[in-house]
C-alpha cells in the first residue's frame, strides 16, 4: 500500500495538466475543422481588446505542430509544481499564467500572440530557481534534472526570432525566478543549518498530500 501511495499522488498532480492539455487540443482541432481562427483571443499588447489573451492566450495555437512543441514540457512542468508544491501550486501557477500575459501585454511587440510557452518557460524556471532559492537537497536534484532536460530553451529567449514570441519566452523566465523567490523558504528555516530540525513550512508546502488538488479541487 505505502508503495502505491505515491503513484496515486502523481496521477492526482497529473489530472490538472491533462485537463489544460485536453481543452487546447480541443480548441486547436475545432479550429482546423472550421477553419476558424482563435488569433484575436491572443494578447495584442497596448490594446484594451488584447487584455483577454492574458487568460485565453495559453490555450490557443498555430498550428499543431506549436501546440505539440508546448505540450509535453507544460505537462511536465504543471505536474510537477503540483506533486511537490500541492499546496501552494494553484497560487504559484496563477502567478506565473497571469504575470506572464500582463507582462507581455505591456512590453512585447504589437502582434498577436498566442501559445503556451511563455508559461511553460515560467513554470521550467519557477522549479529550476526554487531549488536554488530553497537548498533543499531534493529540491536541487529537481534542478539539475530541468537543467538537463530543458538547457536548450535557453535559446527560445534571443530575439529577432521570426515568427516566435521570444518576448513571452524571456518574460516567462523572469517570471518564474520571481515567482520562486517570492515561494523561497523563509531565511529563519536555513535547511543547512541542522538536517534534523523539522521544517513544517517546507514539509508542509511541499509534501503535504490533504490539500485542493489531492482532494480534486472544484
Amino acid at each position: 500500500m505505502e508503495e502505491q501511495q505515491p503513484k496515486r499522488s502523481i496521477v492526482r498532480a497529473a489530472r490538472w495538466p491533462l485537463y489544460l492539455l485536453l481543452i487546447m487540443w480541443i480548441l486547436e482541432i475545432m479550429k482546423y475543422v472550421t477553419g476558424f481562427s482563435l488569433a484575436d483571443y491572443g494578447i495584442l499588447p497596448r490594446y484594451v481588446t488584447g487584455l483577454k489573451g492574458v487568460l485565453a492566450s495559453p490555450l490557443i495555437h498555430g498550428s499543431f505542430g506549436h501546440l505539440l512543441n508546448n505540450s509535453i514540457p507544460f505537462f511536465v512542468g504543471a505536474t510537477l509544481i503540483i506533486y511537490f508544491y500541492q499546496k501552494t501550486a494553484f497560487a504559484i501557477i496563477t502567478l506565473i499564467w497571469l504575470m506572464t500575459g500582463a507582462l507581455v501585454w505591456i512590453f512585447a511587440k504589437p502582434a498577436y500572440h498566442i501559445g503556451a510557452s511563455g508559461v511553460v518557460y515560467g513554470m521550467i524556471s519557477f522549479i529550476f530557481w526554487a531549488g536554488v532559492f530553497n537548498r533543499d537537497r531534493q529540491s536541487i536534484v529537481l534542478s539539475l534534472v530541468i537543467l538537463f532536460l530543458y538547457s536548450g530553451m535557453f535559446y527560445g529567449v534571443l530575439p529577432n526570432q521570426p515568427g516566435v514570441s521570444w518576448e513571452s519566452h524571456l518574460l516567462g523566465g523572469l517570471v518564474g525566478i520571481l515567482t520562486a523567490y517570492l515561494f523561497r523558504i523563509p531565511k529563519e528555516e536555513d535547511p543547512w543549518d541542522d538536517e534534523e530540525t523539522p521544517r513544517p513550512y517546507f514539509q508542509e508546502d511541499t509534501f503535504h498530500r490533504n490539500d485542493y488538488w489531492s482532494q480534486g479541487g472544484d
